[in-house]
Formats: structure tokens, C-alpha cells, sequence
């Protein structure tokens, strides 16, 4: 099927002093926020929802969001596909999601085949069918939910808004078309986003689709890209998200950005999990090629300093994987930065050989290290380490399967964090003021290495091929080495920017309250 990009429509750009600075006055978003914490009555409630793209990573941000409008008064309808809906009550159980007020979560099919693995489904065949199968449904559910509005006295409002998903721009079209406002949430860094935005311009250039495979390693990702705005002008072609390592010209992932990013036009404001501080020549150039930006992040520590601990959607996990509290039990007594921490996230992947050249890269070390090792972290039969390596780390290691990320990297005994470079691992690290040891997978975790190793000084890359002395060289030198002292003392000034963005009454949660006055309320 082609893809067709939707073209921008006109309407007024956010300027950036607006975005920081302009007040809300008295409008009726600032009246919401007076009448927090659900005590608007049903009827007078405005009706939102929200829809993330069907991964951990896209999820966990967006359920955070609608917690702060939930807070401000929202009732929020939160979709996920079947198949996480499915997952998120087993891992959640189903009492922690049913029966909240003016919360509640909701599904639909997603045009795949019907799977029960615990895992993340396959990520081209989602891209694909979300945005060829799932306008009429989403229409479908809007429209459900309206009649069960109608019938039900006033007890349930009708839908009023939408915040769709960067990459479920379907759903913004589906709110144009029924005369409902909208935003989206752009969940990844913006400097991911600008190297999307510019995937296009690869093809204008020739320098997509790739000639050859032979391309990949001989020096050809190493070609300069200096056109991008706010970019730095040595980026190479390997810094941008990795869909354009391709030599088919249709193949599905780089031709969905193409149309997800284009679609965004559709919105009338554009949500993104940042703060200023980290992103602001990025910021910048984004203003210039979307609707409205609202900088809202750190989306964790934002949800943590306005939504109330007594607030009856402040305990809602958005965990995929049953989240283990033994890590940070193993962590408690371990003396202050002395332990590795490793998770590669929701979606990478691995050969066994790579997962034994980490493991011993880890062992080799001396330190202690806690690892999340999902089921489904080695491609084929599932993680296995050999009997010898337990045996030579025994005392020093920890092999979880999921556990609560946030807490465990603001864990005292943390030291250094081995990741893939996802965006949510990448500020919950910022915020805990811990350097990183980067393994980039797939998409922007490319570009958000880059940021973090050369444009931030935060972090340190593994090559793609990993042996175990460089994963052994590389986290001495981040637990110990100068290099390591300057990482640590770069990320613990952007941790001060970030905390002052996201506290009580700050910038950030200013920037939701414009967001639904001049946007889900306007």
C-alpha cells in the first residue's frame, strides 16, 4: 500500500519564549488545576483519549501524562492494543486497573495474529498494520464510547480530545475527522526526531537506499551529515536512527517515519518528554516544523512532584514484565556507587554470543552488577549464561527479569548504567545523576548516543561487535577513570536542570496546564 504523507496545515507556530514562559493567567486550565484530583463532576469533566504506540517504551510516558491530567480534572480513557491490554492486566492485575475513577483503559485489535508470548511483538509488522488497519477502529471505539456517554445520565462525558502517539498519527486523523482537539506525544529524543524528520532528504541526497550491504561496513556510514538544523556538523550518517541501513527502498520502517512524522501536522500541539536545558538549540529548530511544543519532562519525576501520593491513579504501574523488588533489596547495604547496572530494555535483542561477551566483560570487572535479563533478551532459544560464569560472580551478581528502573538507578550503591540508549533509560539515568556505558540497539538510540557521548558528556559507546575486554575497559574507566569523574559531574549538572524543570509547580507542569488550556480546551 502506499503511504501518503499528510501535509502540514497552517496554524500559529509556538514561539520558544512562549513555550517557557507565558502564563496561563486566569483561564480555565488554571481552573482545572484548583479543581484537582477528580472533584469535578461528571458531567463538567473534559473527556480524553489517549493512545500509545504498543511497546514499553511509548507506554510508560504516555500513562504518565494522562496521571497529570488526570490530576487536573481529565477523565481519561487510555488505549492500549489487545495484546498489551491483555499483558498490562497480568502484570498490573486486573484490580489495579478497574474501578478507578475517571480512569480507566481500554483495547483494541491491532490487525495482527493473536499472540500470548510475553514479549514485544514484532516492531515492522506493528508499524505496518497500526497505520493501514487501525483508524476505522479507533473511529469505532470513539463513537462506543460516546453512546456509552449517552446512555449513562451524565455518569460518563463524552469525548471531548485526543493525545495520540507521534507514531499512531491515525489517531489524529480520526479526531480531525470527528471535529475532536488534539495533541501528540512525542515519547523519543528530539534529537531522534530531527533525524527522522530529515530521513526524506536522505532519499533527495542518494544516500538512501543504501547500494550495497558492503556498505554497512566499509566506511560509508562514516559520511559527514551537515544540513541537518541544530545538528552538530560532524554527525555522521551511522549518528541517525538506524531504519535508513536498508537497501530496499520500501523498506517498512523507514517509509513509516516518512509518514509518522509528517502526520504530527495534524495536532495542535506537540508533547515532548524533555526539558529545555538539554534540548534547547534542538527545541528550537523543532518550532520551526511543528505545531505548538510543550516540554513537559521528565515525564517520571514530573508525575512524581504534582500528582498527590493520595491521588487514586498515582499507583498505576505501566510495566509490561511483573516488576521484581529483590533487586533493590540485593542493592540496600552495597557501598555507594559500587554496582554496575544493566537493561537493555523493552525491545532489544541479542545473539547468545554477544550475551556471553557481556557477561564476561561484567565478570572480568571485579565490581558488582545487577542485570535485567528478559526472556526474550537472546534471539532463538532464550538467555542462557553457563554454569562457570555463575560460579565466578557468585556474591557480586544479580540477574533479574524486570525490576522498577527509576528506583534502582536513584539507588545510592549505582554507579554506572549499561543501556541501550532508549530515551526513557536515558533521562530516568540523567535524573539519578548516573553516567552511562551505551550499546545502542535500533531507531534514535543511535542519535541518543551520539548526544550522549560527544554533544552532552555523559556517556561512552560499545561498538557494535562487542568483545569482553572493551566491556571490561569501558566500565573501569566509567566507575573510576577521569573520564568517568567528568561523565559523572556533566550528568549531575543536567540532573539539577532537570529536577528544577519538573518540581512542584514548575516549568514543566506549567507547560501541561498551557497545554490543555491553549490546546485540549481551546
Amino acid at each position: 500500500q502506499e503511504l501518503i504523507c499528510h501535509s502540514p496545515t497552517t496554524r500559529p507556530r509556538a514561539q520558544r519564549g512562549d513555550r517557557v514562559e507565558r502564563s496561563t493567567g486566569t483561564n480555565t486550565a488554571t481552573q482545572l488545576a484548583s479543581k484537582a484530583m477528580g472533584s469535578l463532576p461528571p458531567g463538567e469533566r473534559p473527556h480524553i483519549v489517549m493512545i500509545p504506540y504498543p511497546a514499553q517504551g511509548h507506554i510508560t510516558p504516555m500513562l504518565k501524562l494522562a496521571k497529570l491530567l488526570h490530576t487536573r480534572g481529565f477523565h481519561v480513557t487510555f488505549v492500549n492494543n489487545e495484546f498489551n491490554h491483555r499483558r498490562l492486566l497480568r502484570s498490573q492485575g486486573a484490580d489495579a486497573l478497574h474501578g478507578l475513577p475517571a480512569f480507566r483503559f481500554a483495547g483494541i485489535a491491532d490487525g495482527l495474529p493473536p499472540s500470548d508470548r510475553e514479549a514485544t511483538q514484532d516492531v515492522p509488522a506493528l508499524c505496518y498494520s497500526t497505520m493501514t488497519t487501525c483508524l476505522p477502529r479507533f473511529k469505532e471505539l470513539v463513537s462506543k464510547l460516546n453512546e456509552e456517554a449517552g446512555a449513562s445520565g451524565g455518569a460518563l462525558p463524552p469525548v471531548t480530545c485526543v493525545v495520540a502517539d507521534s507514531t499512531m498519527t491515525f489517531a489524529l486523523r480520526a479526531a480531525r475527522e470527528l471535529g475532536l482537539r488534539c495533541a501528540t506525544l512525542w515519547t523519543a529524543s528530539a534529537c531522534g526526531f530531527m533525524g527522522y524528520c530529515h530521513f526524506k532528504d536522505l532519499v533527495h541526497r542518494g544516500l538512501f537506499p543504501l547500494k550495497e550491504e558492503a556498505q554497512l561496513s566499509d566506511g560509508y556510514l562514516d559520511t559527514t551529515i551537515d544540513w541537518i538544523p541544530a545538528a552538530p556538523k560532524d554527525l555522521r550518517l551511522r549518528d541517525l536512527p538506524s531504519f535508513f541501513r536498508t537497501t530496499d527502498p520500501d523498506d517498512i520502517m523507514f517509509n513509516f517515519f516518512i509518514h509518522e512524522t509528517a502526520g504530527m501536522s495534524q495536532a495542535s500541539g506537540v508533547v515532548i518528554n524533555t526539558f529545555d536545558e538539554l534540548d534547547a538549540p534542538l527545541l528550537d529548530a523543532m518550532s520551526k516544523l511543528l505545531p505548538p511544543i510543550y516540554t513537559v519532562g521528565p515525564l517520571h519525576l514530573t508525575v512524581r512532584n504534582n500528582v498527590p501520593e493520595e491521588s487514586p491513579v498515582a499507583g498505576i504501574g505501566s510495566n509490561l514484565w511483573k516488576e521484581e523488588d529483590a533487586p533493590l533489596r540485593w542493592l540496600d547495604g552495597r557501598p555507594p556507587r559500587s554496582v554496575v547496572y544493566v537493561n537493555f530494555g523493552s525491545i532489544t535483542v541479542m545473539s547468545n554470543e554477544h550475551m556471553l561477551e557481556f557477561a564476561w566483560g561484567l565478570a572480568n570487572t571485579g565490581y558488582a552488577f545487577l542485570w535485567n535479563v528478559r526472556p526474550d533478551l537472546v534471539k532463538g532459544d532464550g538467555a542462557a549464561l553457563p554454569p562457570e560464569f555463575s560460579a565466578a560472580t557468585e556474591g557480586r551478581s544479580m540477574l533479574s527479569t524486570w525490576c522498577p528502573q527509576e528506583k534502582v538507578l536513584e539507588h545510592e550503591a549505582v554507579g554506572v548504567f549499561l543501556t541501550h540508549s532508549g530515551w526513557n533509560s536515558a533521562l530516568e539515568s540523567i535524573c539519578a545523576g548516573v553516567p552511562m556505558v551505551c550499546w545502542p540497539f535500533f531507531a534514535e538510540q543511535q542519535t541518543n548516543c551520539r548526544y550522549k557521548c560527544t554533544e552532552w558528556g555523559i556517556g561512552m559507546e560499545i561498538g557494535d561487535d562487542v568483545r569482553r575486554t572493551e566491556v571490561e575497559a569501558m566500565i573501569r574507566e566509567a566507575m573510576e577513570g577521569e573520564k568517568g569523574q567528568e561523565m559523572r559531574r556533566r550528568v549531575l549538572e543536567l540532573r539539577g536542570s532537570a529536577v528544577a524543570s519538573a518540581q512542584r509547580g514548575g516549568r514543566s507542569m506549567h507547560n501541561v496546564d498551557r497545554l490543555i488550556d491553549e490546546v485540549l480546551l481551546a
